[in-house]
């Protein structure tokens, strides 16, 4: 057990190499995860992480979530109207391909990351709030998420809502559900404790094997478009994702939110859950059928994938920039 304990720890403290490392052996190797894509892996993947989600939620959680109502709620509306309606700009600014657009659309409508948890501790923010955050957006995100790709993206492609609503509920309320009903029932017990130790390892090793899968997805693609087709996703997502980090913040500061929370709202609403973006788009705009009938339709997961290692990335960054300015000003 503490070899699987430091195994974690080391995964969770490099997620974003070892996304990266992922990502570059699928692309040379891409049948090495090719067992991903078979029926509905990936979704069991994600209803996986989202049960470690859920394991790692107490009571005191949701105490903390009830007694900041008003707090949450700034936050869960800058995030689900900030993030859908940048992605929506920058497919139009771009010119972006239905398919692709529609990608990058999916990954702004989608709830907070995981690991938005992790960056604001990292970074000395508000964890109580971040967390609250996380799991109210989640919550909402069956019901929010659909809607929302599909006033924004429905216009140019096919978007089944209810379809989109019924597996988000199954792989991700349900998982998270379930895992908070463990929590509370089994918390106290030494091997649940070990196991709850060694999630977020099990987290970064599923978000790799999603990633993995898609770019079996997407290799023919990539293979074709090469470098133009990365560095026009790259440019949409950093922008995606540092605009969402820029007008978090602000929000913060425009309700007088002091600077750790200024610093969690940043975050949370810059970084998305692109592990659920990726299976979603796999299902509803990329799966096998779908690409057969148009090999265009496989460029809606591009933009999802990038997410994945991008957001842990700068999120990385961001709270490393954080913690250099405490120093520099000597509060740290």
């Amino acid at each position: 057990m503490s070899v699987l304990l430091s195994v974690s720890q080391w995964l969770a403290r490099y997620t974003s190499a070892f996304i990266i490392l992922i990502a570059v052996v699928s692309f040379i190797l891409p049948d090495t995860f090719a067992w991903v894509q078979q029926g509905q892996r990936a979704s069991i993947i994600l209803g996986l992480i989202m049960l470690t989600m859920g394991c790692t939620l107490s009571a005191e959680d949701f105490r903390i979530l009830f007694s900041r109502p008003v707090d949450i709620l700034i936050g869960s509306v800058a995030q689900y109207t900030i993030m859908p309606l940048v992605a929506w700009m920058l497919a139009r600014l771009f010119h972006l391909d239905s398919f692709m657009a529609a990608g990058i659309i999916l990954v702004g409508c989608c709830p907070g990351g995981v690991s938005s948890n992790i960056m604001s501790f990292l970074c000395k923010g508000d964890v109580a709030y971040s967390v609250g955050m996380t799991t109210v957006s989640t919550v909402l995100s069956p019901f929010v998420t659909p809607l929302l790709v599909l006033w924004l993206a429905g216009a140019e492609i096919d978007v089944d809502a209810w379809g989109m609503f019924q597996n988000i509920l199954l792989v991700t309320l349900l998982p998270v559900t379930l895992g908070v009903a463990f929590n509370y029932f089994f918390s106290k017990k030494k091997y649940f404790r070990n196991l709850q130790g060694i999630m977020p390892g099990i987290s970064v090793l599923c978000l790799a094997c999603i990633v993995g899968g898609v770019i079996f997805t997407v290799h023919p693609q990539l293979e074709t478009n090469g470098l133009r087709l990365i560095a026009l996703t790259l440019v949409v997502v950093t922008l995606h994702n540092g605009t969402g980090y820029l007008l978090g913040y602000l929000v913060g500061k425009a309700f007088g939110f002091n600077t750790a929370k200024r610093r969690t709202l940043s975050i949370e609403v810059g970084m998305q859950n692109a592990g659920m973006a990726t299976v979603l788009a796999r299902n509803f705009f990329a799966s096998p059928a779908m690409i057969a009938m148009n090999p265009m339709a496989a460029l809606a997961v591009i933009p999802c994938a990038i997410s994945c290692a991008y957001h842990s990335i700068s999120g990385t960054l961001l709270a490393g920039y954080f913690s250099w300015r405490d120093e520099k000003e000597g509060l740290s």
